[in-house]
């Protein structure tokens, strides 16, 4: 696929991931094991049933020797869905958003430092303006609960984004390299996001007891496990094939702006000064890397044509 079409692609996969914070916020349960075993559940029922449609039986045949970095992965995606849900039962949406936001510069120092990659400095100044733009957002909120404990669990998520969008992008060079004669079979990736969210099951599920969610909870947390979590996993983990590492996370971003999006419209959450100058510098930032990247292409091109 084209890189625009991956980046429209990612910008669907973060509309959906968005939902999570808001509609959380509709729970009747306040139990966060709870809470997220049945997301965590009811994503692991969809993904088997899409994976084994998209894969065959051959799906279940293999799984269980899979390489390493199957697994690796896989408790990088645990850890993404239990240490999300858990933070947003501890503390505030907004201080869970502003913690995840570290996540771009996390992952672009880890591409830097296992993968050796050199980022251009136009995507080292696009992560710094999204990370001050998404702090910028929620400066004004002072009734924001900032929970040490909190605020601790929700820095899971970006380390274990981070770890993994490493990894992905490791496989996605592997795959590069088994496309010339010669080259090994490369490790199908979509498989992982199922074991996340089994292991994430596996894990909250003995936390979890007596179980009190209501059937109303059920709905929600059944939305939440296939169109928050199931579908724009296996988008990003499809994604990885076609985008650097650091701007996937760095698109990720755009989760905090639906996000806000979602409270204004179905909580009626007003929209602060401070909310509009954030989201625009995210925006703003993410739009100028993607011109510097643009520019960059047209004058490797211009050096390939008077090369010919």
């Amino acid at each position: 696929m084209s890189h625009i079409q991956a980046v429209c692609l990612m910008t669907l996969a973060t509309l959906l991931a968005s939902s999570g914070g808001v509609v959380t916020r509709h729970l009747e349960a306040d139990a966060s094991f709870e809470v997220t075993f049945w997301r965590s559940a009811f994503s692991a029922l969809a993904l088997a049933l899409i994976l084994t449609i998209i894969r065959g039986p051959a799906l279940w045949r293999c799984l269980f020797r899979s390489p390493a970095v199957l697994w690796l992965s896989g408790i990088c995606w645990a850890t993404s869905f239990t240490a999300f849900m858990v933070a947003m039962t501890l503390t505030s949406v907004a201080n869970v958003l502003i913690t995840m936001a570290i996540g771009p510069l996390i992952t672009a120092l880890f591409v830097r430092f296992f993968l050796h990659h050199n980022l251009p400095p136009a995507t080292w100044l696009a992560i710094v303006a999204a990370g001050l733009g998404i702090a910028w957002m929620f400066m004004g909120k002072g009734e924001a609960n900032l929970s040490v404990i909190g605020t601790l669990v929700a820095m899971g998520v970006p380390f274990a984004t981070a770890v993994n969008f490493t990894v992905l992008q490791k496989v996605g060079m592997d795959r590069l390299k088994a496309i010339t004669p010669g080259g090994k079979p490369v490790q199908d990736m979509l498989p992982a996001v199922l074991v996340g969210a089994v292991l994430s099951a596996v894990i909250t599920s003995p936390l979890s007891w007596p179980f009190q969610a209501s059937v109303h909870d059920l709905r929600l947390l059944g939305m939440l496990g296939v169109v928050q979590l199931a579908l724009p996993c296996l988008l990003m983990v499809r994604l990885a094939r076609e985008l650097p590492a650091p701007e996937i996370s760095l698109l990720s971003l755009l989760e905090v702006i639906f996000g806000v999006t979602w409270a204004w419209l179905w909580t009626n959450e007003p929209l602060s000064v401070h909310t509009l100058q954030g989201g625009t510098l995210v925006i703003a930032a993410l739009v100028v890397n993607e011109l510097a990247r643009l520019m960059r292409q047209n004058r490797q091109m211009r050096k390939a044509k008077m090369q010919i």
